[in-house]
């Protein structure tokens, strides 16, 4: 017996749901979510390297204006601390010119990336200090865990792939690298620009189709993180029973369904007695199915106001009978039928209601 117990209660721990919502909103605060760091190199890479494609003749001319002034300008300067400090701010301003949009465009690539994996998500619970992450004998298993073995993989085929891609296209444009030589400075930069370019939307596409493999295989290392076993669960909706909170949610959530339900029903009552303004009773009588009428819908205050509304737009006769209103209201209930003690006040409320349908 003390073996079937320990079984069970393995078995009852073994985590094999799925994550409840509130499962996962927690692991969200906490800053954990199913994110590929390779997505956002890939996609900085390749955004990047765009960029410099189409501003690539603006850069060609920017570096070859500072060429131009250091070597016509500049070089002529006396080596003071006064000269040394404008000619330092001077090729500091025009390069800044050059990179700053770089950088601009990176960080924004940078953070459209993460955003397209996760989302608006700010989470300070990554920078707090754990003393289980100084543990070596957890750093141990770190290092020679599967995770480590898949990263290390990943980063062996990058490399092996990106080395492929630059060789084949170096390989493919050997004839203008080898005559680099014979051209002119200015040459030799378009060339080694637009071969840089190549190769870098080559291995940003490459890495693009890596990072979404990635992706896909980090998100479900995520889902099996964080899957519950069945006793978490029920310890979880437990709790979230025992929540005023989310009690009060599931009950005005409860009410509003009801009333909604309620007001479906009022189009097919044929009259509302009111009090007049504080109560309202909607009742149906169908002489072949019904032994008695029905309650389809009741109500006090701002609910009796929307049962009015409704009538009134469905062309439901209203009756004003504050005794009536008032007595059906305390003694029934929606679903019930007409008690018998009102059975001759409801009855002539009726006859007056068809009495009107014939005239009309």
């Amino acid at each position: 017996m003390n073996y079937r117990s320990l079984d069970l209660q393995y078995f009852s721990q073994e985590k094999t749901e799925k994550a409840t919502p509130k499962k996962r909103q927690e692991s969200r605060k906490k800053g954990q979510v199913a994110k590929s760091s390779d997505v956002n190199t890939a996609i900085i890479l390749l955004i990047v390297f765009l960029f410099l494609w189409l501003i690539g003749p603006y850069m060609l001319d920017s570096l070859l204006a500072i060429y131009h002034k250091s070597f016509r300008e500049f070089i002529h300067f006396d080596v003071t601390n006064e000269n040394t400090q404008q000619v330092m701010s001077a090729l500091s301003f025009e390069a800044a010119k050059v990179v700053a949009p770089i950088l601009l465009v990176s960080l924004v690539a940078g953070v459209a990336a993460n955003y397209l994996q996760v989302g608006v998500l700010f989470s300070t619970d990554p920078l707090k200090v754990k003393l289980e992450r100084i543990n070596p004998l957890k750093g141990f298993k770190r290092i020679y865990s599967l995770r480590a073995i898949v990263e290390l993989l990943k980063s062996i085929l990058k490399i092996s792939l990106v080395g492929f891609v630059t060789f084949a296209i170096l390989w493919l444009k050997r004839e203008e690298v080898l005559t680099l030589s014979f051209g002119t400075a200015e040459n030799a930069l378009v060339v080694i620009g637009m071969l840089t370019i190549q190769m870098g939307l080559a291995a940003s596409v490459l890495l693009i189709f890596l990072a979404i493999l990635d992706y896909l295989y980090q998100k479900y290392d995520f889902e099996k993180s964080i899957k519950m076993s069945k006793q978490d669960v029920k310890d979880e909706f437990k709790k979230s029973e025992g929540d005023p909170l989310i009690k009060s949610k599931i009950k005005e959530k409860q009410r509003q369904m009801a009333m909604q339900r309620m007001m479906q029903e009022v189009p097919k009552a044929d009259v509302v007695i009111t009090n007049p303004t504080h109560f309202a009773i909607a009742l149906k009588y169908d002489e072949d199915a019904m032994d008695a009428p029905v309650i389809v819908a009741k109500g006090v205050d701002y609910v009796a106001l929307k049962i009015r509304e409704v009538a009134r737009h469905h062309e439901i006769e209203t009756v004003e009978n504050r005794p009536l209103a008032r007595s059906l209201y305390d003694q029934t209930e929606i679903g019930d039928t007409v008690p018998e003690n009102l059975f001759r006040a409801v009855a002539e409320v009726l006859a007056y209601v068809y009495k009107l349908k014939k005239l009309v």
